[in-house]
């Protein structure tokens, strides 16, 4: 029987919030989906012709009959797909003075602007932040750039391998007695959407009360070594450089991964407590009770001893009897899944992971939710768009009459696509 006094949802959070998204590629973009994902709406401004860099990082094409290396038609690029959903795509060159003139109008009508064009560019084409916020004082406007305003020499490009290098986290990521290693997402650029993201919605939250914006900068340099959190203590208190411990961890043992008989798992004992579940679960009493692994500092001094005994034990069995064991002993632990296989399980044990949308050029499409739930809160859902797919309905929106449309598309410097 269905409850006719059930309280109807609440609308998101960010609805009736408008963003102008000038951004590109990926730290940007993936700020603006959060945003989308809680409700607002977000404009993605592109360049006719190629779009967002990302719209060619390919392959994988979805929905192309070929995955090989020339773009096969209507497939959609994986990497675009990732972080575009939930938004409008208006396709206009910004040399063409009514198209300039529209986005300006745009940002000005907007209560969030995120861009990440090179220093100097936004203040040429009078989409800074002055600009912007001469005509809308409360505008919070977000700065994306690799090294920041400040950084020496100016205009320096930051792309994530070079921020994972000049970070310190590729020096501190690897086997111990190998070269330093790049994580194997862009992980600079997904620390800094967040950043970007938080800001973002401080700077609303405080717009909201006094009618004044602000302007955000969020860098990749500096997101990374934030995100770098325990290690860049460690060297501030040390002055010394953190090693690298490969699959293992520089202060906490056990807390790594582990052969067993036919795959690899993560045993993640964090405090003294679950390190005697985890001798009792593997039947090893003698190491509960061996004084030298008593405590998390005696565990570290005698690392060597005692991983060899815990990985001798646990290359006896394979590792589903162990994860069943250490699980129900509440012991820290997992499998070493690849993507795809995470993905199938996590959605298959109720962490609903993913959604499937219908994109209008490539069908079906299955997309990864954000990391977060508002329990009661519905979650907007629609699919990456294609190039320019809502050009005419947002220039209409802005003020600009349908033959100046006509005719800006007709020049090129406006893309609209036919629609499937």
């Amino acid at each position: 029987m269905s409850d006719t006094h059930a309280e109807p949802a609440a609308p998101p959070p960010l609805a009736g919030v408008r963003v102008a998204d000038l951004s590109r590629v990926l730290a940007g973009p993936y700020a603006t989906m959060l945003l989308a994902d809680m409700g607002a709406e977000v404009v993605k401004v592109e360049q006719p012709g190629r779009g967002d860099d990302t719209r060619a990082w390919g392959p994988p094409w979805a929905g192309a009959a070929d995955a090989g290396t020339e773009k096969p038609g209507p497939g959609e690029s994986a990497y675009f797909l990732s972080v575009n959903r939930n938004k409008r795509s208006l396709a206009v060159d910004l040399k063409d003075p009514e198209g300039l003139a529209a986005v300006q109008d745009l940002c000005a009508s907007s209560d969030v602007v995120v861009q990440n064009f090179r220093p100097g560019v936004v203040d040429r084409l009078g989409l800074g932040y002055a600009d912007v916020s001469a005509r809308n004082p409360a505008v919070v406007y977000c700065s994306v750039s690799g090294f920041g305003p400040e950084h020496e020499p100016a205009a320096r490009p930051g792309f994530d391998i070079v921020v994972q290098a000049e970070s310190g986290l590729m020096a501190t990521t690897g086997p111990a007695e190998g070269p330093a290693s790049k994580v194997g997402v862009a992980l600079t650029d997904v620390l800094t959407g967040l950043n970007a993201a938080v800001g973002v919605l401080g700077a609303l939250m405080r717009a909201r009360t006094t009618g004044r914006g602000e302007h955000i900068s969020a860098s990749l340099i500096n997101s990374t070594l934030s995100g770098l959190v325990n290690l860049t203590q460690q060297a501030l208190v040390t002055g010394t450089e953190p090693a690298r411990a490969g699959n293992a961890h520089t202060t906490i043992v056990p807390y790594q991964v582990f052969p067993t008989a036919d795959a690899d798992i993560v045993v993640a004992a964090g405090n003294d407590s679950l390190y005697l579940r985890l001798c009792a679960a593997l039947d090893r009493p003698d190491l509960g009770g061996d004084p030298r692994y008593a405590t998390n500092p005696g565990r570290v001094e005698h690392r060597g001893e005692l991983v060899a005994e815990l990985s001798r034990t646990l290359r006896s069995r394979p590792a589903d009897h162990w994860m069943g064991v250490l699980v129900a002993a509440g012991v820290p632990a997992g499998r070493v899944r690849g993507v795809l296989d995470a993905l199938r399980t996590a959605d298959a044990r109720g962490d609903d992971v993913l959604r499937t949308v219908e994109h209008p050029a490539v069908g079906p499409l299955e997309l990864v939710r954000a990391g977060f739930r508002m329990d009661g809160t519905p979650t907007p859902l629609t699919a990456p768009p294609l190039l320019g797919q809502h050009s005419r309905e947002l220039l209409t929106e802005l003020g600009v009459d349908g033959a100046r449309v006509d005719a800006m598309i007709e020049r090129g410097a406006v893309h609209q696509p036919d629609l499937p």
